[in-house]
């Protein structure tokens, strides 16, 4: 059974007030506690490791999928590796997630690798959140690692979000594109304290027309570190965008190294990426309209990570 806390973390990484409509598997504390399948969607323990097989039948339109995960107590350390078989001409969301709650000592640690095949023409939407929130010394850690391979056609979609008091991460993002496959990244992300977080996204542009679009967002704080490796790879006729911005406060550093490799004569790439404090006219004039200095603050930033 699910009891108050649990429902609070849910409501955070995955926006749940309530048990979901359609297909879902809850995981909590290192082990499955409830799951629903559909008629169109398969959800299946694997036999051989930690982990679900999620199976989407072919031209399935208009249903979702929740995959949250939750941690409640100290001195776990849980991995996981799930599969997606995305089937041809669908159109699904995938909504994960996890959350780690620690008023221990010891640290709690989800690991979640998760690989997609997204077959040709189907359309996917997958958001991440990861939160965390606990008065305890142990660390909050998370490190997820997502591949996906897009065939000819396909329509991928990713939102990949930080919220806030995940202490250590290390996220991996592999995506390989075929002919007149698209992609769209959202990533977003927040440090403060002595937190840090490492993010590196790796696509590779195989087939004519693919295309990609690779946006970052972050904000570090206080005396937090962030590293960012962006690799675009254009290996057909393609296009590809990267455009990382950070907002650096206090005694924070941030690292960023966009870098574009075309290897072929019709490869069209370009990165953008900026590193900058909020602008003092931005605060002034919110100030002006009867905000205090960190209301204010706060509002930018918020803004910011839309």
């Amino acid at each position: 059974m699910l009891n108050a806390l649990d429902k609070l973390m849910l409501e955070k990484v995955a926006d749940l007030h309530e048990i979901p409509q359609g297909a879902f598997n809850i995981r909590k504390n290192g082990h499955g506690v409830q799951r629903n399948t559909t008629a169109n969607i398969d959800i299946i323990t694997k036999q051989d490791k930690s982990g679900i097989d999620v199976i989407v039948k072919p031209y399935t339109k208009g249903e979702s999928v929740h995959i949250p995960v939750i941690v409640t107590e100290d001195n776990i350390n849980d991995v996981v590796y799930n599969t997606f078989e995305i089937g041809e001409y669908s159109d699904v969301e995938i909504i994960a997630g996890c959350g780690i709650h620690n008023c221990g000592d010891h640290k709690s640690q989800h690991d979640g690798i998760h690989t997609f095949y997204v077959r040709k023409g189907a359309k996917l939407k997958y958001v991440e959140k990861h939160y965390g929130q606990g008065d305890g010394k142990g660390q909050r850690v998370l490190n997820p690692k997502t591949v996906i391979e897009a065939e000819a056609g396909a329509i991928v979609e990713l939102e990949l979000i930080q919220i806030k008091g995940i202490d250590r991460t290390n996220r991996e993002t592999d995506i390989k594109l075929m002919g007149n496959a698209k992609l769209v990244v959202t990533e977003r992300l927040l440090t403060y304290l002595d937190q840090e977080a490492e993010s590196s996204i790796n696509v590779e542009l195989l087939g004519a027309d693919s295309s990609a679009q690779i946006i970052s967002r972050s904000v570090a704080q206080d005396n937090s570190k962030q590293v960012f490796y962006f690799d675009l790879a254009g290996k057909n006729k393609c296009r590809g965008h990267i455009q990382c911005d950070a907002i650096i406060m206090h005694n924070a550093v941030v690292l960023s190294t966009p870098r574009i490799s075309a290897y072929h004569s019709e490869a069209q790439l370009v990165h953008e990426a900026a590193i900058g404090r909020i602008e003092s006219e931005q605060l002034i004039k919110l100030m002006s309209l009867g905000f205090s200095e960190k209301e204010a603050e706060d509002t930018i930033l918020n803004g910011f990570l839309k």
